[in-house]
């Protein structure tokens, strides 16, 4: 019989610690106990798990005992108090925030890329940003196939990637729109519903969002390459589920479409969606409910040498979020690192 493991989801009655709920009885993680934790405020509903509903309690420095594995998806500045305390407590924290994703001692890690950083880990774990994750799966075969120097994408990201309250708001203001009603914006500072958002988070001084410095730092990261030219756009659109990326590389060696299209037959993680010809090429609504990465529209970049075109969409809430997350729960248990 496989070892049972206590696992404590912190955020658990957001969109994100949801869907992890959701995916550790998906995948049959061997879950002997769950905790599920979240805000002085959330404390006392109920979330389902393996058939039944599981009051959620508070959050507090002291609700890690016992625990093995804590995920955590409950924002930057909770995972900065409390998952030292998780730490501390003996549990191994896995963080879907960007507050620890920079630090040296800190892995940041997508199963399908970088498994082997988690045997550094000194009790946390970073999870990436969801336009991230999508990104380096679909690119580390090609990476690994031929080398890329250079990186260009564009991200065309949903509401859920915000929130719950932000897919209320585009909800909300499309009726009101279709209505003639009159729009509200608490979530985002500009009409969200029938418009686009050429901003994801603040502004840094160089004009970048945070957003896209995510990107771009965490890509060198994963892929231990910190001379690897990675430059982003990061826009904000009106779909409820579903972050779409338009990927333009330049690789170090010559390859040709058809063979970046075997490397994506092949590639764990990646589903090819790719037959324009019949009108066929991932969208949000395809991948929504999915794990898989989706790369389509594959085709060369005739203005450069050795470029490249991908598009690339993937459930933002899934491998973007929770699925990686659970993923590299499963290595920690399936590689004996937790032990």
């Amino acid at each position: 019989m496989p070892d049972l493991y206590n696992i404590a989801v912190v955020g658990a009655t957001g969109a994100v610690g949801g869907v992890m709920l959701k995916l550790l009885e998906e995948r049959r993680f061997p879950v002997a106990s769950i905790r599920p934790l979240a805000s002085a405020r959330s404390a006392g509903q109920s979330v389902p798990f393996a058939g039944e509903e599981i009051e959620v309690l508070e959050l507090t420095h002291d609700s890690f005992a016992d625990i093995d594995i804590a995920l955590f998806s409950a924002g930057g500045a909770r995972s900065k108090e409390f998952a030292p305390a998780a730490v501390e407590a003996g549990a191994v924290v896995i963080d879907n925030s960007s507050a620890f994703r920079m630090e040296p001692n800190v892995p940041l890690v997508v199963p399908e890329v970088n498994p082997g950083d988690i045997k550094w880990h000194e009790g946390i774990i970073a999870n990436p940003n969801c336009s991230t994750i999508q990104m380096v799966v679909a690119l580390k075969p090609i990476y690994d196939a031929v080398g890329i120097d250079r990186i260009i994408v564009t991200t065309f990201q949903s509401v859920s990637g915000t929130g719950k309250s932000a897919m209320e708001e585009l909800f909300s203001q499309s009726e009101a729109v279709l209505e003639s009603g009159e729009i509200e914006c608490n979530v985002y500072p500009h009409q969200i519903a029938f418009n686009v958002l050429p901003q994801i988070e603040h502004f840094h001084d160089d004009g970048y969002t945070n957003e896209e410095v995510k990107m771009i730092n965490e890509t060198r990261k994963i892929f231990g390459d910190p001379q690897l030219r990675v430059t982003a756009t990061c826009a904000r659109v009106p779909v409820f589920t579903g972050h779409s990326e338009s990927v333009n590389i330049r690789t170090t060696r010559p390859v040709s479409v058809e063979e970046v299209r075997r490397l994506m037959l092949s590639a764990t993680g990646v589903t090819l969606v790719d037959d324009p010809d019949n009108l066929i090429y991932p969208m949000p609504i395809a991948a929504a409910g999915c794990d898989d990465v989706m790369v389509g529209r594959i085709r060369a970049d005739e203005s450069g040498e050795n470029s490249l075109n991908l598009w690339v969409v993937s459930d933002n809430l899934r491998k973007g979020a929770a699925t990686n997350a659970v993923q590299i729960a499963e290595l920690l248990v399936g590689t004996g690192v937790l032990e």
